[in-house]
């Protein structure tokens, strides 16, 4: 039997592609309905204006529906996008499994595009907190080179959240492990592995810009560049937020009743 929460915990998995943010996390999903008589899950979600990029809100759709279809004994997930200037050609053209070029001739360049410049931003940005939380258990910039995903053993539980999540880095010359918190490592390595930076459990675990192993020579480079892709990504988080928060203030005076159903 699906569950919400299950939905849930697949959608935390999809995120705002401009903020690198799980749409869970932001606040978009407004609401779940399941039918397990015939395996269909629906989702309705709400972005924090009516003109984000069509581009944004396509890939965040065709996320959630492919998590959404993942989950076992889900056969068909439909997508509501709500109050977006192109929700009728969006949640069309994801639930009719078309391309983003056929539900938009007009755009200017390809979805595809604009996924790998984003993946790139927000690889860089997870590596800076990754990076970040290494430092600060101590681990030094030679060692964070040396490091590879086969050095890293991270125990997450049900939970990526969970406070109690944690991550054993092995520095294999010193031969003891380092516990740092799960969740800056775990990121990182999904997104990396998302855009194959890391294939191997062997490759160099973090990487320049331009995909080359970071150096004890060009630590502080790569890692100030990471800092400002982060810093970039956090301030246009903070514009979201405002203006999701007055979304849902004015929703909430407006339809006083129409509360999530979750």
């Amino acid at each position: 039997m699906t569950t919400r929460d299950t939905v849930r915990a697949r959608l935390d998995r999809v995120s705002d592609p401009e903020l690198d943010e799980s749409i869970v996390e932001l606040g978009y999903v407004d609401h779940i309905e399941i039918s397990d008589e015939y395996g269909v899950v629906t989702l309705a979600f709400t972005l924090p204006t009516a003109w984000c990029s069509p581009a944004f809100a396509w890939m965040m759709s065709v996320d959630a529906r492919d998590e959404i279809e993942s989950i076992a004994g889900v056969n068909r997930a439909v997508i509501r996008l709500r109050e977006h200037m192109h929700q009728d050609e969006i949640n069309e053209g994801v639930n009719a499994r078309q391309s983003f070029d056929a539900s938009f001739p007009d755009a200017d360049g390809e979805v595809a595009s604009v996924r790998a410049t984003l993946d790139d931003k927000a690889r860089l940005s997870r590596q800076y907190e990754a990076v970040e939380s290494l430092l600060e258990a101590d681990i030094t910039p030679a060692q964070i080179c040396g490091l590879t995903p086969a050095d890293i053993d991270i125990h997450t539980g049900d939970d990526r959240r969970s406070e109690d999540a944690f991550a054993a880095v092995y520095l294999e010359a010193e031969s003891f492990a380092v516990t740092v918190p799960a969740r800056p490592l775990d990121r990182y390595l999904r997104k990396a592995r998302t855009v194959e930076y890391i294939t191997t459990e062997n490759d160099t675990l973090f990487r320049t810009p331009e995909g080359e192993p970071v150096s004890v020579e060009n630590f502080e480079l790569v890692h100030r560049r990471g800092r400002l892709a982060q810093t970039n990504m956090t301030g246009q988080g903070g514009v979201c937020d405002a203006l999701n928060e007055s979304r849902r203030d004015k929703l909430n005076r407006d339809t006083p009743v129409a509360a999530d159903a979750d």
